[in-house]
């Protein structure tokens, strides 16, 4: 890029980072009628544009096809007639929710009369950095302005097409609700060049939040002056305990793995008792291949299927993000317990187990975004744990953990009220 587009384009971004900020002091004072009322009406423009937004995102699906990407990379970018339902429904759902900002907790009176109080506030402006999913774009819009936030989105050149038409449907609606259409913006190019310079607009951006794959994440990190909430990859587990119903322990392992293979949330690490390994891996050899899933199998795993492929030391840390399964038969759960620490990403980790003590157990000391006890690890997901959407799914500690709905983009302040009090 010649050094007059890098100045021109470094403009651009700055005065979108600008807009915002002032965008957010007026969010910050909007009733949570009028929030809502933006989200109805964006909803509504959505389902009634559709035909218009899914000719747009044909010209991406039609370039990633050209360019190789993936069918679960595919899968991600296409916004077919569901999608546009569910981004809609989403909207109206979040719409439902109870408003956080202006809430007030932990209030107290001071011995000398004064009463504290923390309210919860917006954060501000909030700049999301993602690939492949063009419904990021209306799910975060949603969260973001029913959160009081301004939000700069950058998406993928691959999704350049379907992002733009979604954001000219959500200005139309915030524009219809008298808001300011800056509190939502589109990065209207692809250059990486842009992600870059908005990571340097610390004055004027709050947080950034990265989705996509893991070296996206670690760029964003490394060159970021602004906080990151950050997930890298999500290596999830699920564990077959000794006392697991069999037939419970396929349902759920096929369903997490091969349901959609190419999300954060499936699984991709099998850890079975060694006590009823001979019995239960048979059986999900059966199910999982009927379901495309090709097994990767530690020594004693191929020992008792020496159909499948021999698991190498990196398939422990692998995303696959495909229809691979890496599978390993540990002595107990102590032993389970111990593989998800030493590879486990901190997103999500099932235990499938009928005894009541191990999965207490379990749930208390495995450290993860989501532990869930005999369910599929699709479920860590904003919409299905009732938050109506996500901003995505944190697995750092510093200020959210897993995924992000309206009240993890807020934070609170402190307020107090007095009667001229003075400090001596």
């Amino acid at each position: 890029m010649s050094l007059e587009k890098t100045q021109s384009l470094e403009k651009a971004i700055i005065q979108i980072a600008q807009n915002a900020r002032r965008a957010a002091r007026t969010m910050a004072a909007v009733s949570s009628n009028q929030k809502n009322q933006a989200l109805i009406a964006i909803a509504k423009r959505i389902q009634k544009n559709a035909p218009a937004i899914q000719a747009q995102n044909a010209k991406d699906i039609d370039r990633a096809r050209t360019n190789g990407l993936s069918p679960a990379m595919i899968d991600r970018l296409t916004i077919s007639d569901a999608v546009i339902t569910s981004m809609a429904e989403g909207l109206l759902f979040v719409a439902g929710l109870t408003d956080p900002v202006g809430t007030l907790s932990d209030a107290s009176i001071r011995p000398n009369g004064l009463e504290i109080a923390k309210m919860r506030i917006p954060l501000g402006v909030i700049g999301i950095i993602y690939e492949s999913r063009p419904n990021v774009t209306v799910d975060a819009a949603g969260l973001c302005l029913k959160a009081g936030n301004a939000v700069i989105l950058r998406g993928g050149s691959e999704a350049i097409h379907s992002n733009m038409a979604l954001a000219s449907v959500i200005e139309q609606g915030i524009k219809e609700t008298g808001l300011p259409t800056a509190a939502v913006q589109v990065v209207p190019v692809p250059d990486r060049a842009a992600v870059d310079i908005l990571l340097k607009q610390e004055e004027s951006i709050d947080l950034i939040i990265p989705r996509g794959g893991e070296g996206l994440i670690r760029h964003v990190v490394a060159n970021s002056t602004i906080p990151v909430l950050k997930h890298y990859k999500g290596v999830c587990h699920a564990y077959v305990d000794e006392d697991a119903d069999l037939d419970m322990a396929v349902n759920i392992s096929v369903n997490a793995k091969a349901q959609r293979p190419g999300v954060c949330n499936a699984l991709e690490t099998l850890l079975v008792h060694a006590s009823i390994a001979e019995r239960f891996l048979p059986l999900a050899y059966t199910a999982m291949t009927a379901a495309g899933v090709t097994l990767r199998g530690c020594e004693r795993a191929c020992a008792l299927l020496p159909q499948i492929e021999c698991a190498t030391p990196e398939d422990w840390d692998a995303e696959y993000l495909d229809l691979i399964l890496a599978v390993k038969v540990v002595t107990n759960m102590e032993d389970a317990m111990g593989h998800i620490a030493a590879h486990g990403s901190n997103h999500t980790e099932a235990i499938i187990t009928a005894d009541y003590s191990r999965s207490r157990r379990f749930v208390r000391e495995v450290d993860a975004s989501l532990v869930i006890v005999n369910a599929s690890t699709r479920f860590n997901d904003g919409g299905e744990l009732g938050l109506g959407a996500e901003m995505g799914i944190s697995t750092s500690k510093l200020h959210a953990y897993g995924p992000m709905g309206i009240k993890e983009l807020t934070t609170t302040k402190f307020v107090a009220w007095g009667e001229g009090q003075i400090r001596s």
